[in-house]
């Protein structure tokens, strides 16, 4: 077999730099935080679907496809029409989500299934069934039998040589080389970017090969314990610096050695989960600011200005830029239909008093912040 030198299923972490192995510590306590936040099942169902819409979207539109984000989530809840001429566009989408369901079954089924030639060949049948465009020369499901150039830049490992070098790789990613149980979250994050970068660099089909990567990534830390928003983090990571994800690529194979592309992964892995965490603790603050309210208000026995009050205060609450006294008379037209402006002034003079609502220049918001006590204060300067 020829000496692919950069593809010889071994990794060193001791070149990862101080900085990459505290990240990788934020990754994994940021993903047990993710997991410990009660949320109910509405929210919990909204998240998965914004975060399943942005990793397929960035899966297929690596690979050229041109729907948007939001047409994406449209074709997963089967809320849009493609025209004829981009139904393919639609059909990409489709399989994608089918494979991401399938793993997700496989996974609820055997905590952890074992990496598979013909589990691989199976992710790459469902991608490129049902018309979906592809490569000639490949056969949706099956090793490649021809040699291929990737971008006219990178010569992957010859026909001959890849269904060695594809068993070769399941074997390793079942091996014990990324089990540590005192960091297995740790391995697991390694393990998932490890196999990305090696179906990369073996190519073993004849295309589609990209996808089945990232599929392969998402189903590693999703049956590792990583929550399903987050297990598609990192497929929207190179989705969105596409350009430094294909140099980090090309850098990797020209020094055979997955370092900086490992230190490049983890930050993008860590950034999106910032990103996740904020979108969970605003939801989570929302259930305890409107739990506040009713709280609040049980004191107030059931009068019908009590509940109009407080419905007042919940519906400023949901809104994220602050109103005005016409914007709430037209917000909430039902309740006020019947009386004068001074009710409203009085209503909302009596919720600034009991602190669930601040006002600034003639425009009000939600006083969310008499619930974060525990926020540091910023520091004067």
């Amino acid at each position: 077999m020829p000496n692919h030198k950069w593809i010889n299923f071994r990794i060193n972490l001791k070149k990862l730099t101080w900085q990459s192995w505290v990240q990788l510590g934020e990754c994994v306590a940021k993903c047990e935080q993710m997991k410990a936040v009660p949320l109910t099942p509405a929210v919990k169902e909204r998240l998965h679907l914004i975060y399943l819409a942005k990793g397929v979207h960035a899966t297929t539109a690596i690979e050229g496809n041109t729907l948007s984000e939001d047409q994406v989530k449209a074709v997963i809840e089967k809320k849009v029409t493609l025209p004829v001429s981009k139904k393919y566009l639609e059909q990409e989408v489709n399989n994608i989500v089918e494979a991401c369901n399938e793993i997700t079954t496989d996974i609820q089924a055997n905590s952890f299934p074992p990496v598979t030639v013909e589990k691989l060949c199976r992710y790459n049948a469902i991608l490129l069934q049902k018309d979906v465009p592809h490569d000639e020369a490949a056969v949706p499901g099956r090793i490649r039998s021809h040699n291929v150039v990737v971008g006219n830049v990178y010569r992957a490992p010859n026909a001959s040589d890849v269904s060695a070098l594809t068993q070769k790789f399941c074997d390793w990613m079942n091996s014990d080389d990324f089990i540590d149980n005192r960091m297995s979250l740790h391995f697991a994050i390694i393990k998932a970017v490890t196999a990305h970068l090696y179906l990369a660099w073996i190519h073993p089909f004849g295309d589609g090969n990209g996808r089945v990567a990232r599929l392969l990534e998402f189903a590693i830390l999703l049956s590792s314990g990583v929550p399903s928003p987050a297990a598609h983090t990192l497929s929207n990571h190179y989705n969105m610096t596409r350009a430094r994800y294909y140099s980090q690529l090309d850098r990797a194979t020209k020094v055979s050695d997955p370092t900086a592309f490992f230190s490049y992964a983890i930050q993008g892995f860590r950034d999106g989960l910032d990103e996740q965490l904020q979108f969970v603790q605003h939801q989570v603050i929302d259930v305890c600011w409107r739990d506040y309210i009713y709280e609040v208000f049980r004191k107030h026995g059931s009068a019908a200005i009590s509940k109009r009050r407080r419905e007042l205060a919940l519906r400023i609450s949901t809104l994220d830029d602050p109103i005005d006294k016409d914007g709430i008379l037209l917000l909430m037209r039902h309740e006020y239909r019947n009386r004068t402006e001074k009710t409203l002034a009085r209503d909302l003079n009596e919720l600034e008093r009991m602190q669930l609502i601040a006002r600034n220049k003639g425009q009000y918001t939600a006083n969310k912040h008499l619930i974060l006590q525990f926020r540091p204060f910023a520091a004067s300067v």
